[in-house]
């Protein structure tokens, strides 16, 4: 185990010989760091955190403190990090919070750049980029391979789907459906997010029948309502027109454009 002097490690905090753990750095009592992870200078991780293996975490990045929410009383909350991924610096992620499931969960392979905030009760899938300072409030769902520009803001309780590209200085208030681009104040869809679905192996039949659900919901002037029908009338070839028509039919089926509102008022506590 290679932890500099000047790092203040609790004894009974669970560490791997093989993580390093750089200078002024300070690990809570209850944190357990995975196989190879190498935590910099002046990192804080504290509270009932878990760290994976082979996480790189830069300086001054704060990870586990509690829930930013006056309504915390100290109850025990959780953040659960996976493998591979690289946390910049003076990245921030709280814990969960017991108004929700009391833990936020991060996937494996994401890229977090400086100055992101990632509040309680998120999760996060695996490969997520966000770009240099993205806000992201409690209770936010982030799909597999989403991506961010910077300064982007995400309303709590939304859904990013998959494969989704969130523009820079976007404001995000509803719910960005999967494999769209979306930008703005507020965010509105402009396009599929074709670069990124090639970068997936996408193929271009894959591509073009999401174009065309794309512009039969957002394009024609049809009710949404009626286009969903109508696609799912059409029996998509392709599973990923059908999560994109399910996806918007839960957004319908939540509340102001988000479907994980319905986690607020199933909550006693809200």
């Amino acid at each position: 185990m290679n932890i500099h002097p000047t790092a203040i490690v609790h004894p009974k905090a669970e560490i791997d010989s093989s993580v390093v753990i750089g200078p002024y750095s300070i690990i809570g009592e209850h944190v357990k760091i995975g196989k190879c992870t190498v935590i910099a200078n002046n990192v804080v991780v504290e509270g009932y955190t878990t760290i994976g293996e082979n996480n790189r975490i830069f300086s001054y990045a704060v990870l586990g403190t509690g829930p930013q929410d006056i309504s915390y009383k100290g109850e025990k909350v959780y953040l659960n990090i996976g493998n591979n991924n690289l946390l910049r610096e003076y990245v921030t992620v709280n814990a969960g919070s017991p108004k929700g499931e009391a833990v936020t969960l991060f996937g494996n392979g994401c890229m977090i750049m400086a100055y992101c905030h990632i509040a309680h009760d998120c999760v996060v899938e695996d490969n997520v980029i966000m770009a240099n300072a993205v806000q992201i409030g409690g209770h936010v769902k982030i799909e597999s391979d989403a991506n961010f520009g910077g300064l982007a803001g995400i309303h709590h309780f939304a859904t990013i789907g998959e494969k989704s590209f969130v523009g820079g200085l976007t404001r995000i208030v509803h719910d960005v459906p999967p494999y769209m681009t979306v930008e703005g104040h507020p965010a509105k869809v402009k396009a599929v997010n074709v670069i990124g679905l090639r970068r997936h192996g996408f193929s271009s039949e894959k591509i073009q029948a999401i174009k065309n659900a794309m512009k039969l919901v957002y394009r024609s002037g049809i009710p949404k309502s009626q286009a969903l029908k109508i696609l799912e009338e059409q029996q998509p070839q392709f599973d990923e027109v059908l999560k994109f028509v399910n996806f918007l039919k839960a957004l319908d089926e939540g509340n102001q454009g988000r479907a994980r509102e319905r986690l607020r008022k199933a909550s006693p506590a809200h």
